[in-house]
């Protein structure tokens, strides 16, 4: 990441002022279809590392990347706020449309990974971006994510997990505590999205790996059977972060899948 801070979206939502870091890859003047990426639980701007700009720069693409309320960069989560369990539902159908807005961004593509993943899918759901991929989403709870998760809080505790995560988070409390706690929260067992997933008509590559320690392959095969028009990818030899462990993989199969996409 450059030393210059990126710039800074300045919203208000919810009546409170919110501010969102956020990055543009490539010439905005160009024609090239925009792809934007969105970050796992604990992610940011600064946590996909080089692999947006690999992305767009080998296949001819506009990026954005941006981290959400509580990460990187943008406006930090109040220690003594719990995040309901619609929040991802508040990311996608709230701040997406008015960061949009202020950036001019029309119908971009989404790259959603994790809960990035979800937030595209219940994007796409209500309004009408040009497709969508997602990476590892999560569509219901199972028992294997929350074993991860509660395993992630453990290593928060006892190992170095929070001084990795302060290189990426101004605040890493708030990035890890707004993740970890409403997940792991009671309300949030019976969170599921499937049946918002039939009102999905744009295309969708919807990708995991084999060996993904936060879910098991029902949660792509779950997209497939809600919206038939998916394109389903599985991933040998990849957990969790396909971007990370078979980016080139991952980088040929979603640049194809624009490309044909934008052809049909």
């Amino acid at each position: 990441m450059s030393a210059v801070p990126n710039p800074q979206a300045q919203l208000s939502w919810r009546g409170q002022p919110l501010q969102l870091e956020y990055q543009w890859i490539g010439d905005m003047a160009s024609p090239a279809p925009v792809v934007v990426f969105l970050h796992e639980g604990l992610g940011s701007v600064s946590m996909w590392r080089d692999f947006p700009a690999r992305f767009c720069t080998e296949h001819g693409f506009r990026g954005l990347l941006f981290s959400r309320y509580g990460y990187g960069q943008s406006t930090r989560k109040p220690a003594d706020e719990n995040w309901a369990p619609d929040f991802m539902h508040q990311q996608a159908c709230e701040v997406l449309p008015m960061l949009f807005a202020h950036l001019n961004i029309d119908r971009p593509w989404l790259f959603g990974h994790s809960d990035g993943g979800s937030i595209a899918l219940l994007y796409a759901s209500k309004f009408k971006p040009t497709g969508i991929v997602v990476v590892a989403p999560h569509i219901f709870v199972e028992d294997v994510s929350i074993t991860s998760i509660e395993q992630a809080r453990e290593a928060y505790a006892t190992t170095d997990l929070r001084t990795r995560l302060a290189r990426h988070h101004a605040d890493p409390d708030s990035a890890f505590r707004g993740w970890n706690d409403v997940w792991l929260s009671p309300a949030f067992r019976t969170w599921n999205i499937e049946a918002e997933l039939a009102s999905i008509t744009c295309p969708v590559l919807a990708v995991q790996g084999e060996d993904d320690e936060y879910g098991t392959l029902e949660q792509i095969r779950g997209i497939a059977r809600r919206v038939p028009h998916t394109e389903l990818l599985v991933i040998p030899r990849c957990a969790h972060s396909p971007h990370r462990d078979q980016p080139e993989t991952l980088s040929r199969a979603a640049g194809r899948f624009i490309h044909h996409s934008n052809l049909s």
